[in-house]
């Protein structure tokens, strides 16, 4: 299968999206042994991945690392940021401290690049616990992003947070 790079992420996260809607519980299995691995290091992700991704290494690892937390929690449709989901959280919460949330929203806005998957492993887990879904697609570029001098991806998530998670 060729693929771009403009159109690759779309193409990408909806063959994740059927893997869902078949209710392939295999499949969905193996995205969720990447959850603590180098992202490109486990071989059962291969044929999930592979076909459905450009050949560069810095998009490869982004697409490992998102297909491992969508097999964890394979819902979408969510139209917010992380920042954004996890602010709904922190204000409509009764059961978490507020502060407990936010602390962990700021130590994933501090996250090295390398430590991000752990991070990100740690606010999908929450959002799995809360039932929110998320904006696959969306999280695949502010994984890209990440990494940008401007950190244009934290303060976007920041402002989602702090502004009661309303959808940007």
């Amino acid at each position: 299968m060729s693929t771009t790079t403009t159109d690759w992420r779309d193409r990408f996260i909806t063959h994740l999206e059927a893997l869902k809607q078949r209710e392939d519980r295999g499949a969905l299995a193996d995205l969720r042994r990447g959850l603590g691995e180098p992202p490109g290091t486990v071989a059962s992700m291969y044929r999930h991945v592979i076909p459905w991704i450009p050949q560069n290494e810095f998009l490869e690892d982004a697409a490992y690392t998102v297909a491992s937390l969508f097999g964890l929690h394979p819902e979408s449709g969510g139209t917010r940021t992380i920042g954004g989901a996890l602010g709904a959280i922190r204000t409509n919460d009764g059961n978490a401290p507020p502060e407990s949330i936010e602390q962990r929203f700021i130590t994933l806005l501090s996250a090295h690049e390398d430590d991000l998957p752990v991070h990100l492993r740690q606010a999908i887990s929450l959002l799995k616990t809360h039932d929110i879904a998320l904006d696959w697609r969306r999280l695949i570029r502010d994984i890209q992003g990440w990494t940008h001098p401007a950190r244009y991806v934290q303060r976007r998530w920041a402002r989602d947070f702090w502004t009661r998670g309303q959808t940007t």
